[in-house]
């Protein structure tokens, strides 16, 4: 299983950036996808996860009502689509694929695509 995240870079504050997290070796019609993000020294914190059969979304608390998370089931990818953001939102952003329903909890994760990073200029 591979999960190739991309899409992270530079932008300032108020704009927006769209990851992609491309996805292969398996089926995840049975998945959670989701994301998180590590602030440096900090534990990964969730950030979003859609349950990739019925489309369901969840988010966290600080990045609701300005990310949106959705899938593209014929290119098998996921996408986080960030709007509004602010300088607190700079992290290592990683998708991740798990079975579990407890999807905001990264130790249900079996799978972890590698960083990228996003930054916001104030």
């Amino acid at each position: 299983v591979q999960l190739q995240a991309s899409g992270g870079g530079l932008v300032q504050a108020g704009g927006s950036l769209r990851l992609s997290c491309a996805a292969s070796g398996r089926t995840f019609s049975r998945y959670f996808m989701g994301w998180f993000r590590q602030f440096p020294g900090k534990e990964r914190e969730f950030v979003a996860a859609i349950r990739w059969s019925e489309g369901g979304t969840y988010y966290g608390d600080s990045v609701k009502g300005r990310f949106t998370i959705s899938r593209d089931y014929a290119k098998n990818t996921v996408y986080l689509q960030m709007n509004s953001l602010k300088p607190e939102d700079t992290a290592v952003y990683f998708c991740a694929a798990g079975r579990s329903s407890n999807y905001a909890s990264r130790s249900q994760y079996d799978y972890w695509g590698q960083g990228t990073q996003v930054t916001v200029s104030s």
